[in-house]
């Protein structure tokens, strides 16, 4: 019988393992044009606290009582679709659980690019798409820039703070710690912000004293604001995702929005989905990064199904540096 994480109910403020049930579910055997997958990989971001709200956002929210879902590598067991066959891995969205039976059209073959399966959960999928195309189309940044990135030890912000060095750009980065700093600078940040060590506006402004560029925001809140104290005029913001208020009531008040007028900032909120027509154009340039190790991959794993609430909470308490994975 296979396993799948239920919504139990809806968190308010700080999700706990409370909001969760672990249930089996009995799975039908695949239909035309369906497949049976085993899990070998979950992943589980930031993102998925949103939909745990009943509100209408860009992802449909989680309905209380049934199954969740988010990004999954697996192996096929069982096919009744053309160009699957068992033993093929495939990048889906049925996680949350061991197994599931989902549409072929919604399963993706992983290409040979010569790297570990888990690799397209992280640089190579979801989290390399928004750090690629966040920096690079939303942020238009380039060479010469001097760009800030927060929560830069997480998955998305470790990616981004090493496209920008092979892009030429000088990186400023902010984490939490003094282990998570140090991660950063061994990925070539040019200098790094302990967030948890002073005011972040205090640090920025020391270490930009020409001011930025470009911010990508990961975080929003004071990091968000000490970015606009000091963005250069013509700055251009990327809005990935502001997890300083994901369990607030109320979002931290902006002392310094006025200068988004003053200094002719562009503010640009993206969704990872909209890019996903040009994912060849991003296997194009990171799969060979990646091979090369240009751009590395630092996981935090946590094994079993039954922790997979565990890995999600860990998100809002900075357990995890790089992509936060549970292995099954």
């Amino acid at each position: 019988m296979a396993r799948a994480w239920h919504l139990k109910s809806r968190p308010e403020g700080l999700p706990t393992s409370d909001n969760f049930e672990l249930r089996e579910v009995e799975l039908p055997p695949p239909g035309e044009g369906s497949i049976r997958v085993r899990n070998l990989w979950l992943s589980v971001d930031p993102y998925m606290r949103g939909r745990m709200r009943d509100v209408k956002s860009y992802v449909p929210p989680f309905q209380v009582g049934d199954p969740m879902d988010g990004g999954a590598i697996g192996e096929v067991v069982e096919s009744n679709a053309d160009d699957f066959v068992p033993g093929d891995l495939v990048q889906h969205m049925a996680g949350w659980r061991d197994e599931a039976v989902v549409s072929a059209r919604t399963a993706n073959k992983l290409p040979d690019l010569g790297v570990p399966p888990e690799r397209f959960l992280g640089v190579l999928g979801v989290t390399g798409i928004t750090a690629y195309f966040g920096l690079l189309d939303a942020a238009r940044a380039k060479e010469g820039d001097i760009l800030f990135v927060s929560a830069a030890a997480g998955a998305v912000g470790s990616t981004v703070v090493q496209i920008a060095k092979a892009k030429g750009m000088t990186v400023i980065a902010s984490a939490g710690g003094p282990e998570k700093c140090d991660f950063v600078r061994a990925l070539g940040a040019d200098q790094v912000i302990d967030y948890k060590a002073a005011p972040i506006l205090k640090s920025l402004a020391a270490a930009a004293p020409d001011g930025i560029d470009v911010y990508f925001d990961n975080v929003g809140g004071d990091h968000l604001d000490a970015a606009l104290a000091v963005a250069r005029n013509n700055a251009r913001f990327a809005i990935c995702g502001m997890i300083e208020s994901y369990n607030k009531a109320e979002p931290t008040a902006l002392r310094f929005i006025m200068r988004i007028i003053a200094a002719r900032i562009a503010l640009k909120g993206f969704i990872v989905f909209d890019y996903f027509p040009r994912m060849a154009e991003f296997y194009a340039e990171m799969g060979p990064w990646v091979a090369s190790g240009t751009v590395k991959s630092r996981e935090t794993i946590v094994d079993g199904l039954e922790k997979a609430p565990d890995a999600f909470l860990g998100l809002f308490e900075g357990a995890n540096t790089g992509k936060m994975l549970v292995r099954l």
